[in-house]
């Protein structure tokens, strides 16, 4: 198959979508597909008579790092030669309709929150994962939760605080404060008292307008990821320092992950049904994960719900399906076969 895989773009994740991107560009290729990883912020500035021709030519994308810290997307603006204000770069759209479908590896604002996706169906171009309804939903956590909350799945009581409302609502402490649509914990904090819950307020609304505060459930971190409707083993995640921030996420040696989590057979099995409830609630597709909490009373707390899982080498879903005996490569390819049956 001729696949293009879409990554980058102008998001704080944006070099964690390329190292995603990246290496699921290099599984697809060893599977015999013809693969190209392309910016879609950037675009594709080579020439071609037609577009078919770059699923010929050596891999070309973009290849990025994953730092401590976010990309600076100001820079990343300034380092584009097309000069407009589009979020999606030249000959994006013209390649992916030469492609027999396009591999969404993109985190963040664009990629998740729905508008691409909706972009893509008004092209008739076939993509992997959920619809933009879905997409939507997931990426604004005030809405996912209303979700979560009408389908009987537990969730962290919270508000919405707006950058321009005169009057700061008060918390109970402590209290996770996170930018509303945004992801990687990028712009997250634990505060514990009213100055941390300022500082934390300030940081949040440097990404984002709107940030939920959401009373802080102590407890063990864990993931499950669901593949075409079934959940897949859980992964438990245990920082070594802080809470499971970016720089936690992505940079090895600062994680412990143990995958299946150790929980006696029930707390799994609430684990997994809170994964599918989820994943049927905001009507995901093919693939997604979902993050949770576990009390001290073995109560299970739906964070919020991920709809591009990361693909990276140290990513949360990819060590689920080896868990479950499903290399990279399959999970890759069961990706693609789930996809491709959305539009049967």
């Amino acid at each position: 198959m001729d696949i293009v895989v879409l990554c980058g773009g102008l998001s704080t994740e944006r070099d964690v979508s390329i190292t995603s991107g990246s290496k699921v560009a290099a599984a697809l290729r060893e599977l015999g597909h013809r693969a190209v990883l392309v910016d879609v912020y950037f675009g594709y500035t080579g020439a071609y008579d037609d577009p078919k021709e770059i699923f010929s030519l050596p891999d070309c994308g973009p290849k990025q790092a994953i730092g401590e810290q976010t990309p600076d997307l100001e820079t990343v603006r300034k380092s584009r030669v097309q000069d407009n204000d589009s979020l999606i770069g030249d000959n994006v759209f013209e390649i992916c309709r030469a492609a027999d479908i396009v591999f969404l590896g993109l985190h963040g604002s664009i990629g998740e929150d729905g508008r691409l996706q909706a972009a893509l169906d008004l092209q008739g171009i076939r993509y992997t994962g959920c619809g933009y309804l879905a997409s939507a939903m997931a990426m604004n956590k005030q809405v996912a939760k209303e979700m979560f909350v009408q389908n009987g799945i537990r969730a962290p009581e919270g508000f919405v605080q707006n950058v321009n409302d005169k009057r700061r609502q008060p918390a109970v402490y402590p209290c996770v404060v996170k930018p509303r649509s945004g992801g990687s914990s990028v712009g997250t904090s634990i505060a514990h008292d009213e100055k941390e819950y300022g500082d934390a307020l300030d940081l949040a609304f440097k990404y984002e307008d709107n940030v939920l505060v959401e009373t802080y459930i102590k407890g063990r971190e864990v993931d499950v990821g669901v593949l075409e409707g079934k959940a897949l083993p859980a992964i438990e995640i245990c920082p070594r320092q802080g809470f499971y921030d970016y720089k936690n996420k992505y940079q090895s040696g600062m994680t412990d992950e143990y995958c299946p989590a150790d929980f006696p057979p029930e707390i799994t099995e609430k684990l997994q049904k809170a994964a599918v409830d989820v994943y049927n609630a905001l009507g995901m597709e093919v693939y997604a994960r979902m993050d949770f909490i576990v009390d001290g009373a073995g109560e299970v707390w739906c964070l919020e719900a991920n709809t591009l899982p990361g693909m990276t080498p140290m990513s949360l879903m990819p060590q689920e399906a080896a868990a479950a005996g499903i290399s990279y490569k399959d999970l890759c390819q069961r990706i693609i076969d789930g996809s491709m049956r959305k539009y049967q």
